[in-house]
């Protein structure tokens, strides 16, 4: 079974600035414990273990003095920002492996849109053709988000939060009735650019007065 080690460099600064944060918090419980009582050294300890990600990092001597697993540490910061990834095709590079595992997370992502931004659920019908069709109809939604997203460079909310400014407003007067969109904004010219829209026209309707 083939397997990939990715490396992350965001990642990795994460992994050390969190474990820095948690030695610092232990050293600062441990500091002066050499000189505590037996029974108070143990009630330290014992509050110590509460705390998971204080107490990996925790080592108790033969004499149950508390120090720095320095050991442990230097473990875990070879491993920082790297994770390892499994596959059952036997010769698929490393390259697609991780590019399947991102792609996978796409996937879940899907599913959570679907669920959440387009609401697929509940279904309210009760034929097979019509479940099948609300569920096909939600399914070419998403695929209009993600071809929007990826043309634009932008989530699908921060597209909807800009055409979301677009409107139209309807005029009369003397002369009759007309409809006149707002003037496009430079984000909205540029979503239509890189989505290859024509943006609506200025007049959207022209009605004169009959006379």
């Amino acid at each position: 079974m083939p397997e990939a080690i990715c490396h992350n460099p965001d990642a990795a600064t994460h992994d050390a600035h969190m474990r820095a944060q948690l030695l610092a918090q232990l050293e600062e419980l441990i500091a002066g414990s050499d000189t505590l009582p037996i029974m108070k050294r143990g009630e330290l300890r014992g509050r110590i273990s509460t705390k998971p990600g204080l107490n990996r990092y925790l080592r108790v001597t033969p004499g149950g003095l508390l120090r720095i697993d320095k050991a442990r540490c230097k473990a875990e910061a070879n491993l920082d920002g790297k994770h390892l990834l499994r596959c059952s095709a036997p010769h698929l590079p490393a390259a697609d492996i991780a590019l399947g595992y991102k792609q996978l997370l796409e996937v879940e992502r899907g599913w959570r849109d679907m669920k959440q931004i387009l609401d697929l659920r509940p279904v309210y019908h009760r034929l097979e053709e019509r479940i099948r069709a609300h569920v096909v109809l939600c399914w070419l939604a998403l695929l209009f988000i993600r071809i929007a997203e990826t043309s634009t460079g932008d989530t699908w909310t921060t597209v909807c939060r800009h055409l979301d400014r677009l409107h139209a407003g309807t005029f009369t007067g003397p002369t009759g009735l007309f409809r006149q969109r707002t003037e496009l904004s430079k984000p909205q010219r540029d979503l239509f650019a890189k989505l290859d829209i024509t943006p609506p026209k200025q007049i959207v309707e022209l009605a004169p007065t009959s006379r």
